[in-house]
């Protein structure tokens, strides 16, 4: 499809010819890489503490992720943008009343490449800009494997760089190191607002013990009285059906199944905001302990910009209700994404938030405007 746009930001003329994000016609020769990453620009008032929300019950937030493009390095990310657009509408249009949007997460991919200081500044920074300044919110970011890279050892060179890029431009951001909410040295670390507490965590390395304990003792200390909805967010599903799920069981994902979902059960964690497929799909994973019967949401958003993926099968979940047959745990595969990729568009979820009950509204963007995976565009998450 042609689009039009203009991109005065990259030196681009007025009128430059886009393609599916990419640029036809325009110098495309990137400007020489640096070390250092322009941070992205704080919001005027950034979140309330803790303590000064305790009495929210009603709010909104927006979640997406998988945000790298074909440009990046180059240009600004062009399909991420037009979801920013809509999502600055979105925030604009229910701006004062009690269903406000708060902040917005993203599940990680930002760029193609982390390691690229060029990538950040040119391509995402920008972008990410106008959501904290014109939107006026706080943003947190997961990282995924394409902002960190792939290893699982915490010594890999590769990881060290795009953490490196990560924390800077992410430094005006996320709470400081030394918080009690911020796991030292790791991009890991939880926000309080409201009724509402939302960890964000380094799937790529889910093995490591450091970090599972750090979660696992925040959950313990929180206070359910004030804090009845948890979420996580991340980048790797534990459970989808695109090139990274199906019959395909990646190491992360095998780790988050064997040592997260049995913590997430203990202390009824509500939902679970990833990314990874570039897709849009939803699984309920509903338990029993003692105390009762619940419900954990795993809504797999990764339509944030990066190139559109497709459904390949459906995983082999027949070893993981084996193995957790103690709890009674049931799964559904409550929305399955298209097996055409165009069928799958940019989108992005608004998480309404009233009490206990968590209502999930996706907003498909461009083509996609009128998205109703639901057969409409909206579900409450009903204990």
């Amino acid at each position: 499809m042609l689009k039009l746009v203009t991109f005065a930001r990259a030196g681009l003329s007025a009128g430059a010819l886009v393609y599916g994000g990419g640029v036809a016609g325009a110098q495309r020769a990137p400007a020489p890489d640096t070390n250092a990453v322009v941070p992205i620009t704080p919001p005027q008032a950034p979140l309330p503490s803790e303590d000064a929300s305790r009495n929210v019950t009603k709010f909104s937030f927006i979640a997406y992720g998988d945000t790298r493009g074909a440009f990046d390095g180059t240009l600004p990310q062009y399909d991420h943008s037009l979801v920013v657009a809509s999502m600055l509408r979105t925030i604009k249009s229910r701006a004062g009343t009690d269903d406000a949007i708060k902040f917005v997460v993203q599940s990680g991919d930002a760029v193609v490449d982390g390691r690229s200081a060029n990538q950040l500044s040119v391509s995402y920074v920008p972008v990410i800009d106008r959501l904290t300044t014109e939107g006026g919110v706080p943003y947190y970011l997961a990282v995924g494997n394409h902002d960190v890279r792939n290893s699982t050892s915490l010594a890999d060179t590769d990881r060290i760089k795009g953490l490196k890029n990560y924390f800077a431009a992410n430094a005006k951001l996320i709470p400081a190191e030394g918080s009690p909410r911020r796991l030292n040295g790791y991009p890991t670390y939880a926000v309080g607002y409201g009724n509402t507490f939302v960890l964000f965590f380094d799937s790529i390395v889910a093995d490591d013990s450091v970090q599972f304990e750090w979660i696992r003792r925040q959950l313990e200390g929180l206070d359910r009285r004030r804090y009845v909805n948890i979420a996580a967010v991340f980048h790797h599903p534990v459970f989808s059906s695109g090139p990274h799920g199906g019959a395909n069981v990646e190491i992360q994902t095998a780790a988050l199944r064997r040592r997260y979902m049995p913590l997430f059960r203990q202390y009824h964690v509500k939902l679970l905001l990833t990314g990874h497929e570039h897709l849009f799909e939803h699984w309920v994973e509903r338990y029993v302990d003692a105390t009762g019967e619940y419900r954990i949401d795993q809504v797999v958003s990764g339509g944030g910009g990066a190139p559109l993926y497709g459904y390949q099968g459906e995983p082999d979940i027949r070893p993981y209700l084996q193995q957790n047959a103690a709890a009674k745990v049931r799964l559904q595969h409550l929305v399955k994404p298209a097996i055409d990729p165009g069928a799958n568009p940019h989108h992005y979820l608004v998480v309404h938030v009233d009490g206990p009950k968590i209502t999930l509204e996706v907003i498909g963007v461009g083509f996609g405007q009128g998205f109703e995976p639901y057969r409409s565009q909206s579900v409450t998450l009903t204990p």
